[in-house]
């Protein structure tokens, strides 16, 4: 079955992610949010950690974003935040200078895609965790990606104290 979006309608959305996700963060009293910082439970993330993580994983699709249109069929090596960072490291950084990074770091993958052409996005690759991966779901994946931390953030705003 071929997904009704578009490579356009994605990037499009990748673009917009992080004003969105940053607005979300604006919604917050700044102590409501102090109060948040730290996990809410054990292996449970904070709208912080949702944020923070949001500006860390950007490297990592850049570099799939590099590989897959130029390589035949790479293999992609699974990413598990959990397992690639020491717990709680993420919640030592500034959340405006980090929602600032991922801002502007989003600009170089958009306009990279913008570029590519349509046999590009049909590139596949190998991906231990899915049975099917080419550029196209590499970047719908990201964007999901995006809106359920997005999502994540919001529960707590919503959510009575």
């Amino acid at each position: 079955m071929i997904s009704p979006l578009s490579p356009g309608n994605v990037i499009e959305a990748l673009g917009r992610l992080p004003v969105f996700t940053r607005s979300l963060l604006d919604e917050f009293e700044e102590d409501r949010l102090d109060r948040l910082r730290g996990r809410p439970a054990p292996k449970k993330w904070s709208a912080h950690g949702h944020a923070y993580h949001l500006a860390e994983v950007h490297p990592l699709f850049f570099d799939r974003i590099d590989t897959i249109p130029l390589h035949e069929h790479p293999t992609i090596e699974p990413y598990f935040p959990d397992k690639a960072h020491e717990d709680g490291m993420l919640l030592d950084r500034d959340l405006t200078t980090e929602m600032t990074r991922f801002e502007s770091d989003r600009r170089r993958p958009v306009e990279k895609l913008r570029a590519l052409e349509p046999e590009d996005w049909r590139r596949t690759a190998a991906h231990a965790e899915y049975r099917r991966y080419d550029l196209f779901v590499m970047v719908r994946h990201l964007a999901m990606h995006d809106l359920f931390r997005a999502y994540r953030i919001e529960e707590p705003l919503l959510a009575h104290d």
